[in-house]
């Protein structure tokens, strides 16, 4: 069952790419009990390790940033033009909060043109990000005081409970932070038969920069990432373009836009969850990416695999992700990290 303060806790703190200081703070303090070493590379990835029986290394990976945006420029009236750090819808955009986080925590709200004083060509048309400015509600005196070129903005949405789901801003990717908190806490009463490398990766969200570091770094023999995924299990969706389903199980990635995960590893995932009667389904992602292809490339190459967390709404402060799909991809882990060692990854 998911503990919704942590849950909580884990998807408000802030870490914009670039400025993942406080989520990766948080975590430190969360896990230092648990582990048998835990460090911070020069990129920023924290890296926590459970040392195992043998040299083999398994790198579990999820990053902890989350998309965002940088002050760009404040103009004469305070009123502050911004950059994303990450990909944006900017229709999601209108009506929200945003928290700068500057020589304070300074609170603002991203304003564009009314629509009382719209033509119908411009009601007509998609917004852009360049529509959009912050307005803190300060004189400019004072928001300069605050607000500095160059600062972090993250978006300000409370987590709340919908039935078994929950639904909150960044969950993507601070849900998978969730799950490998959670089986770094399992595995510290155990002893795998390898060593196991927890890794939080910096600036997945413009780039996919901090795993490719932490793995050139560890040289691991095996890899899984955990990420979201799309559930796109709504009205208007054809068939082909569900991907997910929330609720269905832990999805096993099979393909997206940035990476083929290695079939053995793919295989040996899906026996682990038949054989533990642990619900998953297939994703293949026509679009976006993840660290998975990062990892798998680095070094002298990996066996690389991934599994995700189905999430609806997914890049907007609305996402949402299912209580059973949660526990799911904790479970498949857990079993996967103990079995590793007996199963074949030849080639067949």
């Amino acid at each position: 069952m998911v503990e919704f303060e942590l849950l909580n806790k884990i998807t408000q703190t802030p870490g914009a790419p670039g400025f993942e200081q406080p989520i990766r703070a948080l975590l430190t303090d969360l896990l230092q009990a648990y582990v048998d070493h835990l460090e911070v590379d020069a990129m920023g990835n924290l890296i926590v390790l459970k040392k195992g029986s043998s040299d083999k290394k398994l790198m579990l990976t999820a990053h902890m940033d989350e998309i965002a945006f940088i002050v760009q420029h404040i103009d004469d009236e305070g009123f502050i033009k911004f950059l994303p750090l990450g990909g944006f819808d900017p229709k999601t955009l209108t009506a929200q909060r945003v928290i700068i986080h500057g020589q304070d925590d300074t609170m603002g709200v991203m304003g564009s043109k009314p629509i009382h004083m719209m033509s119908s060509d411009d009601r007509s048309k998609a917004p852009a990000l360049k529509d959009y400015y912050i307005d803190t509600g300060l004189p400019r005196e004072e928001v300069v005081q605050r607000v500095h070129i160059g600062d972090p903005i993250t978006r300000e949405r409370e987590m709340i409970r919908m039935g078994k789901c929950f639904n909150a801003k960044s969950l993507d990717n601070r849900i998978s932070v969730y799950v490998l908190v959670e089986l770094m806490k399992r595995l510290s009463s155990k002893l795998p038969d390898h060593q196991v490398y927890g890794v939080f990766t910096v600036q997945e969200e413009v780039g996919r920069r901090g795993a490719q570091i932490a793995a050139n770094y560890i040289a691991p023999d095996f890899a899984i990432n955990i990420d979201t995924t799309i559930a796109y299990d709504v009205p208007g969706a054809q068939a082909h373009e569900v991907v997910t389903r929330l609720g269905a199980g832990v999805a096993i990635k099979l393909f997206d836009s940035s990476v083929i995960p290695d079939v053995r590893m793919v295989r040996f995932l899906k026996s682990v969850a038949q054989q533990h009667n642990i619900r998953w389904q297939a994703e293949l992602m026509t679009g976006g990416g993840s660290d998975t292809a990062s990892v798998q490339r680095a070094g002298n190459g990996t066996i690389a695999g991934a599994i995700s967390i189905p999430t609806r709404h997914l890049h907007q402060v609305t996402e949402m992700v299912h209580e059973d799909d949660v526990d799911a991809a904790i479970d498949l882990l857990d079993k996967a990290i103990l079995e590793l060692t007996k199963h074949s990854f030849d080639f067949k």
